[in-house]
């Protein structure tokens, strides 16, 4: 086995630690899940025994994620990004970017939790351009207090104090575009000859 397989393989038992205790499961809990032994995963986080694919597939299964991010298998030329949710005071952001200091693109989901009577604005530097994509959204920016639906789009200056949620007791999906300060959003419509 050559240097970088064997480093490859050494990983795999920390790699599954971080997974295991990054969602709060007991050895015994992952063990009574996958049907391992509790001194086989014990021994696997340990790095005393080398994974083996009949280990790892309900491994992966079990803490939902794929083989290779168990393994820490490199990036191929899969053009798809694997960016995971964040989700803080009933807002899902969901990021579809990854170059931090550029434009930068979100799916965001608003539980109904997010809805205020006395919303609280903030202001920050950028510029930002929203897309309603389901659900009620309501935008208050600055003296307006907005209702938007979905197809409907809003820019802003995000300079001018701010604030948007639900409109209503449903979630609201949006696409949110933020970007520097004097970035904004361009849109182009392509024309058809007649």
């Amino acid at each position: 086995m050559d240097d970088e397989t064997q480093s490859t393989m050494a990983a795999v038992g920390p790699r599954l630690k971080g997974l295991r205790t990054q969602r709060n499961l007991s050895l015994t809990a992952l063990a009574e899940a996958t049907g391992i032994s509790l001194s086989t995963l014990s021994r696997l986080e340990s790095g005393q025994r080398r994974p083996t694919l009949e280990l790892l597939l309900p491994l992966a299964r079990e803490l939902r994620v794929d083989i290779g991010q168990l393994i820490g298998a490199p990036q191929t030329g899969d053009p798809r990004l694997h960016l995971r949710p964040v989700t803080r005071h009933g807002m899902t952001m969901l990021p579809l970017t990854r170059r931090a200091g550029s434009l930068q693109a979100y799916k965001l989901i608003i539980s109904p939790k997010m809805r205020s009577p006395e919303p609280e604005q903030a202001s920050h530097e950028g510029y930002e351009w929203i897309y309603v994509l389901d659900g009620r959204l309501r935008l208050v920016l600055g003296d307006n207090d907005l209702i938007m639906g979905p197809g409907e789009a809003a820019e802003f200056d995000t300079r001018i104090p701010h604030w948007f949620g639900n409109a209503d007791e449903h979630p609201v999906e949006i696409l949110s575009l933020l970007g520097r300060q004097g970035e904004r959003a361009h849109l182009r419509a392509r024309t058809t000859p007649r």
